[in-house]
């Protein structure tokens, strides 16, 4: 409907010039006026139609939504489907505000986080009035808006359902569900159903076009994971193929790196509940990293409990980011951007003159081991002059992340640094217009980290320390002042990394070059916006997991 208004608006539009044409050649030889004037009406509104053309040609429009939820006062207690509908229903009339408000913006897909309509916490007993009854999309084709009595207990896949035609978008959302299992299955819990912490999908006429369970359980007492991962693509009619997965899945290969074997697919919805933790693992900087290293579009909704560490969303491209991070105000927060269809990764190692960056010129001089030869458009410079001798101070060892880093500080104007841990080696090429009243430290980690999560890392890490003290090198802070130009690389053995790049205040900057030289991968920076946080290759082994 809101389409054929459109239309008929520019048909108006249209008619409306040419009536003035007409009212004011009243005196003119009218057939060759009428024809001047309505071609003058359609070339005042041609160009505009061209460029909004092409625009919606290249680009969708899409919506993350960081609920602040309304919670069960006591997640451990039994309560009745009656009462968890009634909470739920508070949830689900903040989802359909924001549906409303983004419908007026254009936008074609929204997303929701985990945990958002029921909240989290529960026991297995506590959570069960609070879910849903979930079909396999696989094997019924359904619209539960327009088709509610066709199963019981779907009450919420129902309302989302509906907010979805009334949007005129697609619909991510997450909520509990069940599905019930027989004694011969032997996965099968005691209670005879299995719960899911899920993600479903609607199309924007309504239908249930697919559904996610959740793989990789973070505490998450009150639901199991599935015994078959799912991979969930799929497909839209503005942006292509569309992959989806739920918060702590970002972190290992099943589902989320094996969906992106699909090189069709551009675009991953992801709700998350994530709690922030500095200096690597921050929402916003884990979105970021994971959309620039696979050259995709993330649309990132985060619950929203400052209480509890948890904010942070984002609408993230490799290039590109509107995020929301805010500690202070305990309200929701509406992203809506403009993406593009088909995201660009990262430059070359050489700017738009063809001219290198002399910083670069001195991190390849040190990585071929040889002085490094810059040729322009009259002669050949060699730079043989320049010696960089490593002078690096005694490492020391600190915790960062519950991880026990090995790191050296990283003191003076300018240097180049490296420190070693079984196996892994990050170095850093650094020049600093300005000393600050602040340490810093290069740090590096490669084992297997087993604290709230068993996986293996290796990690090259420049961060600012807490305080001046090496004890404090790993603390969570947020301010910075110290501004640095650098090339940070390691002779990584996972070609699974993720860029890292944190500033002042939560503000995310994008790498100047990403990638591997002679067989290190490297990330170069240089015009921080403000003081600098961390900057840091994130590797994941995740055979060794």
């Amino acid at each position: 409907v809101a389409r054929k208004e459109i239309r008929l608006i520019i048909k108006m539009n249209h008619l409306a010039g040419f009536m003035v044409c007409i009212m004011s050649g009243a005196s003119s030889p009218l057939a060759l006026f009428l024809v001047g004037c309505y071609a003058a009406a359609l070339g005042v509104h041609g160009e505009e139609r061209r460029v909004a053309r092409h625009a919606e040609a290249a680009h969708y429009m899409a919506a993350v939504y960081e609920h602040q939820s309304i919670l069960t006062p006591n997640p451990l207690a039994l309560t009745s489907r009656k009462q968890a509908l009634e909470l739920m229903n508070q949830n689900l009339d903040i989802y359909e505000q924001q549906v409303m408000i983004a419908a007026q913006k254009g936008v074609q897909i929204i997303v929701f986080p985990e945990d958002g309509i029921h909240g989290f916490n529960f026991t297995r007993t506590s959570i069960y009035p609070f879910l849903d009854f979930m079909p396999s999309p696989q094997l019924v084709r359904w619209n539960p808006c327009l088709e509610p009595h066709r199963f019981n207990d779907t009450e919420v896949l129902q309302r989302l359902s509906c907010m979805a035609i009334k949007g005129n978008m697609f619909l991510v959302a997450n909520l509990g569900t069940k599905q019930p299992c027989r004694n011969n299955d032997p996965g099968c819990p005691n209670e005879g159903r299995y719960q899911f912490n899920t993600n479903v999908v609607f199309s924007n006429n309504g239908t249930l076009v697919d559904r996610y369970r959740k793989h990789n359980l973070y505490f998450e007492a009150a639901f199991d994971a599935p015994l078959k991962v799912d991979h969930i693509i799929f497909d839209t009619p503005f942006a292509g193929k569309f992959g989806i997965f739920t918060c702590f899945d970002i972190l290992f290969f099943d589902p989320a790196i094996r969906l992106l074997k699909d090189s069709e697919v551009k675009h991953v919805v992801y709700p998350t509940a994530w709690m922030n933790q500095l200096p690597l693992l921050a929402a916003i900087q884990i979105q970021r990293a994971f959309a620039t290293a696979f050259g995709i579009n993330l649309l990132a909704a985060n619950i929203h409990q400052p209480s509890l560490g948890m904010t942070g969303s984002g609408i993230h491209s490799p290039l590109k980011s509107f995020w929301h991070h805010d500690m202070e105000n305990a309200t929701g927060h509406l992203i809506i951007a403009q993406v593009a269809k088909n995201p660009l990764g990262l430059i070359g190692t050489e700017n738009a003159t063809g001219k290198m960056n002399p910083s670069h010129s001195r991190f390849l001089e040190i990585l071929a081991g040889d002085p490094y030869c810059e040729k322009d458009a009259q002669e050949v410079h060699c730079d043989r002059a320049t010696k960089w001798n490593m002078n690096t101070p005694p490492p020391f060892h600190s915790e960062m992340m519950y991880d026990n880093f090995t790191l050296v500080p990283v003191w003076g104007k300018e240097g180049y640094l490296r420190v070693c841990a079984n196996g892994l080696c990050c170095y850093l090429l650094y020049q600093r217009p300005t000393l600050s009243k602040e340490l810093y430290a290069l740090g590096v980690f490669d084992g297997l980290h087993t604290v709230h999560g068993t996986y293996y890392v290796q990690v090259c890490a420049l961060v600012k320390c807490g305080g001046l003290g090496f004890d404090t090198c790993g603390q969570e802070i947020t301010e910075a002042t110290g501004i640095f130009e650098f090339h940070l690389w390691g002779n990584f053995s996972t070609s699974y990394i993720f860029p890292l790049l944190l500033t002042s205040g939560m503000s995310l900057e994008t790498p100047e070059q990403l990638g591997w030289e002679n067989d290190y991968f490297f990330l170069s920076k240089s015009g921080l916006s403000s003081g600098l946080v961390t900057a840091a290759l994130y590797g994941r082994l995740y055979e060794r997991d």
